[in-house]
């Protein structure tokens, strides 16, 4: 799941500033399972950028859309019909659901109204965590189904480091030693002869020659 947090009001305030008719635009996606993206979301927001600008004295026009998700063609097709009547769209999606709005609506602004975050998990009600860079070279069979890249706080491909004292990170108490985790793990799974088939180094310069990545399925198309 890609997380998110939302964007200090004041920020967003600036933001829309210039507008005075705007497109709020939640996702059905993973930022409705975080609670920064969603129906509910995109209402409370349209809510206090009306109340915002009532105060300031200066009218806003506000539509008010969810979409299925900001990352398919056929779901921002939906807005073709209406996008171009606003002077800007304000996306509480994640990062990559903006740029996509934007590389198919190229004569209006689009708005971020998240920061996005991590691809992580849901740990407990309200509470999520980093599980995956999407580094493009997964390790998983390895390390017992735990990621070092992302588990270690240095993303270290052969641990543990010195800074490793009784399990715990060096760079905090509550955080626990990633490679610590895989070893124990590995013991529990017997595996401990993965410990040795570690691949070198990742070298990640080479990993993003050639800018974005992108996955083509031909048996898809």
């Amino acid at each position: 799941m890609i997380t998110g947090t939302p964007k200090p009001i004041e920020e967003i305030l600036e933001m829309v500033d210039p507008y005075d008719r705007i497109v709020v635009a939640g996702c059905y996606g993973c930022v409705t399972v975080c609670r920064v993206g969603g129906e509910k979301e995109v209402q409370v927001l349209s809510s206090t950028l009306r109340l915002a600008r009532e105060t300031a004295g200066k009218k806003i026009t506000i539509k008010e859309v969810c979409l299925e998700r900001q990352c398919d063609p056929e779901y921002i097709e939906q807005m073709r019909s209406y996008v171009h009547d606003y002077q800007a769209v304000l996306s509480i999606a994640c990062g990559a659901g903006i740029q996509f709005l934007a590389e198919k609506y190229t004569t209006t602004p689009l708005l971020p109204g998240i920061n996005t975050g991590f691809l992580g998990v849901t740990e407990r009600q309200g509470e999520w965590a980093e599980r995956c860079q999407g580094c493009g070279d997964c390790v998983l069979h390895l390390t017992g189904g735990i990621c070092p890249v992302t588990r270690c706080a240095k993303s270290l491909f052969h641990g543990p480091c010195g800074g490793s004292v009784q399990g715990h990170c060096e760079v905090g108490k509550d955080t626990p030693c990633g490679w610590q985790l895989i070893i124990d793990r590995l013991k529990a799974l017997d595996q401990m002869d993965n410990y040795t088939k570690l691949k070198p180094y990742k070298g990640w310069n080479t990993s993003r020659d050639g800018g974005p990545r992108r996955i083509v399925r031909e048996d898809m198309i």
